[in-house]
């Protein structure tokens, strides 16, 4: 309980001078530690102006390439409009056989000349035939270099020139041409529409690109269109590029080449989507670094007037801390020599004396000793706590219950427990250990303070219990109230239900705008909640984009539903994620599946399982509903599993089968190919058609799968009949917008070609409008790849989905398959034609064959014939038949009924 008394006595008088010298080291610390923050500041100063240049840099890369990629995006709408017209003009001109002129076709309104351009046409020998400008004199363009490109080249796409003097405006024009064919394809002029060079540089002005920088319109042959550098238009190039092969550019550049003024640049390019051409954006470098400029000099100025201010004062600390030092040393040697007892230790103490009336029974305790500790308890020191008693710090129920805990200890012998100290007691602490030992007639008691370590525990309980996101409870706490929740349910014979709810296109935002929009969306979606529910109820977050609420007293399914409506209701409303007001909202929704207590089930898990099931279904019927459970549910989903083993099960025992469908020449009826239609022998079910399975199948991932059977029993089939001598038709395969994911289909047509020995003309391959138009940049890389191997392709369901004229043109396509929905609607009415005359026009326009599928009946194949489709395919021809079958059809000359 007492220290003792240790230690040397000092033996003499420490001098002012022997004591600097012994604290020597301590002295020189604040001269040194002036001179580290100096240097932490001068590090921290530079590291600051360093970061800055880099943060400068980096931007001005970003800003460079999201300026070329929005010019690339205004080029190409802009050279797409010039497309258009340029076709329209070439259309109808070449229909009119050039006798067309250009204020007919503005009368007939084929013809709306935009303010920036004009027009004229120019006739095989390159003598004017029509223009919007006055023709005044007898001249040629026959020297010209487009006019010679477009003679000697049969191509009709459009060209861009460099700027040059036209000689019908005498201005400068940069001069965007298209080849005017005669019949039979005979080179019959040139369309020249002359357009002002500034239209090109409209997109930006010297707010964007600087005082100097530079916006330029460049080709693929490294040929510069047009340019300018701040908001001033070149008449004279401003880089000089060699021609770009197979788009090799690099996107991010900071040099001085090939600038004619040796600035230096962030300079980024953009590729057009869909032509030739480059944007390329430059910024120039003392533009981007005049912020840097003046933080420089600033930085430079503070760093130097605040090390003058640390090392003053630390001349002024060590000499106030050498002063001070003395004068502690001084009061230490004199203290030094009366050494006493000190108290150590956490834990206060403090012994208690009984007092007991004439029967024996104790009425109070008296404090007889403590240390300094054990008074601080009570806000008192030593002396002051010596003596008082408990009646005398504790008072009402406070003295009841601890009166009651002595009175147990001396009957006990021993007391110990963790007591929370209630409102009104005398003690400053929250928690502490109590341990209690009888001594004689009194009480020795020891008090730790355990505040801290009990409010760690009730964290520590909370964590566990609750989502660190939401700060909802958690699916622990779930599993722990529901038990009782379920019991107080039973015993008032009221309802309770479980609502799973699963947020739609979660993965959206997080794929979108990142993981933080993602938390801060699960945040609003809690708040939103439990703004709907009654206070009473319960939303807790299972994890991910999963929540649940549990409504008790509840008394019917109206009540149910109406929070479940609510709920959707406010969780369709648009989520603000960003600071930016003009930023678009987002907008997501829920599906909710519900399951009732006792009705859908008696425990948690069944309850859980079967609000789960329910959700499922509501999501897969359409989301943003809430469903209840029911039996029905579980059938399904329990079929859909079912389905998806007996799937893996047939890849495993080859249960799949080919079926071919004729496709015939819809003039003739002679057979010009086969479409490959896969079957499933299912052991049970008997044949299922390939619609009732290849949904579920993609949806699985296992369409890749049963994509390469397919190709390899196609290429098995074709070598057969080869074999048996039969002159074998091309087969055209199906291949799933799945399929092309993980890039391989390529060399999967390849691997089959070479195993069973097929050319490949004989195989073609057919993919969906929809899936193409959707993955488009995806997959145009493998579809070239495989177009150069000599494997045709068509667009299968055209007309189903949308399609892009620019993205037809570049495939390299042999046939669109119309979507049978249209054929069916041959003779329904004289809008049954439009849709077919229309696509027949485009194709032709393409170089493309057209095939009719679904044709049921004679009358179908009477119009089709009438308006010159190219090929047609339905169960009118042939149905579908096994390979077995095929041979007997290729020997037919006509396969017409």
């Amino acid at each position: 309980m007492f220290g003792k008394i240790s230690g040397d006595y000092p033996q003499h008088r420490m001098t002012k001078g022997a004591f600097i010298r012994r604290n020597l080291r301590v002295i020189i610390l604040w001269p040194l530690l002036a001179l580290l923050l100096a240097l932490l500041l001068w590090s921290i100063m530079l590291s600051k102006l360093a970061s800055d240049k880099k943060q400068l840099e980096e931007n001005a890369e970003k800003q460079a390439i999201s300026i070329s990629s929005a010019y690339a995006q205004y080029l190409t709408r802009t050279i797409e409009q010039l497309d258009l017209l340029a076709q329209q003009i070439k259309y109808s001109w070449e229909r009119s056989n050039g006798s067309l002129n250009f204020e007919q076709m503005s009368q007939s309104g084929l013809l709306n000349v935009p303010q920036f351009a004009s027009l004229a046409i120019y006739n095989e020998n390159g003598e004017p035939a029509t223009s919007t400008l006055p023709i005044t004199r007898i001249f040629t363009v026959s020297d010209r270099e487009y006019f010679q490109f477009h003679k000697e080249n049969a191509s009709s796409a459009l060209r861009i020139g460099t700027p040059a003097i036209g000689r019908l405006s005498n201005k400068k024009i940069i001069q965007v041409t298209r080849r005017i064919d005669k019949e039979g394809g005979v080179f019959g002029g040139v369309l020249v529409m002359g357009i002002t060079p500034e239209f090109f540089t409209l997109f930006s002005d010297d707010k964007v690109l600087g005082q100097n920088g530079i916006l330029a319109f460049i080709g693929e042959d490294g040929i510069e269109r047009i340019s300018k550098i701040g908001n001033e238009q070149r008449t004279t190039p401003v880089l000089h590029m060699p021609a770009i092969a197979n788009n090799n550019l690099d996107p991010v550049s900071n040099n001085t080449q090939p600038y004619f003024d040796g600035r230096i640049r962030f300079t980024a390019t953009q590729k057009l989507n869909t032509y030739p051409f480059f944007a390329l954006v430059g910024l120039d470098r003392e533009d981007i670094f005049l912020p840097y400029e003046r933080n420089l000099h600033m930085y430079r100025n503070l760093a130097i007037a605040a090390s003058g201010l640390l090392f003053l004062f630390s001349i002024i600390a060590m000499w106030m801390s050498i002063r001070l030092a003395w004068r502690k040393q001084q009061a230490k040697t004199i203290q030094e020599t009366y050494r006493l007892a000190t108290e150590g230790g956490n834990e206060g103490f403090y012994i208690l004396l009984s007092e007991q009336d004439r029967k024996g029974f104790i009425t109070d305790f008296q404090v007889v000793d403590c240390n300094e500790k054990g008074a601080s308890f009570f806000g008192l020191d030593k002396e002051n706590f010596l003596a008082t008693k408990v009646s005398g710090y504790h008072t009402g129920d406070s003295l009841e219950r601890v009166m009651n805990t002595y009175r147990l200890a001396m009957e006990k012998g021993f007391y110990e427990d963790d007591y929370r100290i209630p409102e009104g007691s005398p003690i400053k602490a929250e928690w502490v250990r109590r341990k209690i030992v009888r001594a004689e007639n009194g009480l020795a008691i020891t008090l730790r303070d355990i505040s801290e370590s009990k409010r760690h525990e009730r964290e520590m309980s909370r964590l566990a219990t609750e989502d660190g996101l939401t700060c909802l409870p958690n699916r622990h706490w779930l599993l722990n109230y529901l038990p009782t929740a379920l019991a107080t349910a039973q015993s008032n014979a009221t309802l309770l239900a479980i609502l799973f709810i699963d947020l739609d296109d979660f993965k959206n935002i997080n794929d979108t705008l990142g993981h933080s929009a993602g938390d801060q969306l699960l945040c609003a979606v809690a708040a939103r909640l439990k703004s709907v529910v009654r206070a009473s109820d319960k939303v807790i977050r299972i994890g991910g984009d999963e929540f649940t609420v549990v409504l008790e007293a509840i008394h019917s399914e109206e009540e149910v539903a109406h929070i479940a409506y609510a709920i959707n209701q406010v969780l369709q409303e648009p989520f603000d994620l960003s600071r930016d007001v003009t930023a678009q909202k987002n907008r997501i929704g829920a599906s909710i599946g519900i399951s009732m207590f006792p009705r859908d089930g008696g425990d948690i898990e069944t309850l859980i399982k079967n609000a789960d099931i329910a959700m499922y279904a509501a999501k897969t019927n359409c989301k943003g509903q809430f469903r209840f459970y029911d039996r029905m549910l579980y059938e399904s989903i329990k079929m859909r599993l079912n389905t998806e083993q007996e799937l893996l099960l047939a890849l495993k025992e080859d249960q799949f089968l080919l079926h071919y469908q004729p496709r015939v020449a819809a003039s003739s009826g002679t057979l010009i190919g086969m479409e490959a239609l896969i079957r499933w022998q299912h052991p049970t079910r008997g044949l299922i058609a390939a619609h009732d399975f290849i949904e579920l199948a993609e949806e699985t991932g296992v369409i890749n799968a049963i994509g390469a059977i397919v190709i390899d029993k196609v290429c098995a089939d074709l070598a057969a009949w080869r074999a048996q001598g039969i002159h074998a038709v091309p087969v055209s395969v199906n291949i799933s917008a799945h399929q092309f994911h993980d890039g391989k289909v390529k060399n999967l047509l390849a691997e089959h070609l070479a195993k069973h020995g097929i050319p490949a003309a004989m195989l073609a391959i057919e993919l969906s409008e929809s899936a193409m138009m959707r993955n488009a940049g995806d997959i145009f890389e493998e579809l070239s790849a495989i177009s150069r191997m000599g494997i045709k392709m068509s667009i299968d369901d055209f007309g189903a989905g949308y399609s892009s004229l620019p993205l037809l043109q570049r495939l390299d396509l042999h046939a669109l398959k119309i979507d049978q929905a249209f054929t069916a609607q041959l003779g329904r009415g004289p809008d049954g034609a439009t849709f077919f005359t229309a696509t027949l026009a485009m194709a032709r326009a393409l170089g493309l064959r057209v095939v009719a599928e679904g044709v049921e009946t004679a009358e179908q194949l009477q119009i089709l014939q009438t308006l010159a489709c190219d090929e047609i395919q339905g169960n009118y021809i042939a149905l579908p038949v096994p390979a077995i079958e095929v041979a007997a059809l290729i020997r037919q000359q006509n396969l017409f009924p």
